[in-house]
């Protein structure tokens, strides 16, 4: 395992636990990039870096009892957080990076992936792994509950021109990825990229 992945799972266990209570607002930002995706009953979608799964009933509400919902994440605390929740009753929870998931190639109609991008080691080789396991014309939604200048602020920090979810920036990347951006908002409380799978 790399040091960047034993860093995401130090941060992300020291808050598995709390996770839920500290953003205990964010269901209907979930609700509604979900709802931007399109999906029909009986797809199948992957929440990648799902955490404590907090996608994970309104992707099984979007695709139904005929659909199949995944959440993979890499962290074990935050799948236990998920379970506990009842969160593994919309979908199965895999222990698994999503820089190199264990899925059939083309397998997937769509994948759901909050404010996972600021976590990959190299944005475009990874998300190349997302394009492998969708299939043609198949969907990304790249989700945050909250804009990227709200963000930047909530962390104390400033928006600085190379930051990858800038519309500039995140377009290309995800060309180099095998993905063409069809849809880009970002406001004070909801950031919501989509993109289709190139054939």
């Amino acid at each position: 395992m790399s040091d960047d992945h034993t860093h995401v799972q130090e941060f992300f266990t020291a808050r598995a636990a709390d996770w839920d209570s500290k953003f205990p607002d964010d269901g209907p930002a979930y609700a509604a990039a979900v709802s931007e995706m399109g999906l029909g009953a009986g797809e199948r979608v992957l929440d990648a870096g799902c955490g404590t799964g907090r996608a994970l009933p309104s992707l099984r509400a979007a695709v139904g009892s005929s659909g199949t919902v995944i959440g993979a994440d890499l962290t074990p605390a935050m799948l236990e957080a998920a379970s506990q929740a009842g969160r593994g009753r919309e979908g199965a929870l895999l222990l698994a990076d999503v820089t190199a998931l264990p899925l059939r190639t083309e397998s997937l109609d769509a994948v759901f992936a909050a404010g996972l991008i600021a976590h990959l080691p190299e944005p475009s080789e990874n998300l190349r792994e997302l394009t492998r396991v969708v299939r043609p014309g198949g969907t990304l939604a790249l989700f945050h509950p909250i804009g990227r200048a709200a963000l930047a602020a909530r962390q104390g920090r400033q928006l600085t021109p190379d930051d990858l979810r800038a519309e500039a920036n995140l377009g290309p990347l995800l060309a180099r990825s095998g993905w063409d951006m069809t849809s880009y908002v970002d406001e004070p409380g909801y950031f919501l990229a989509l993109a289709v799978r190139e054939s």
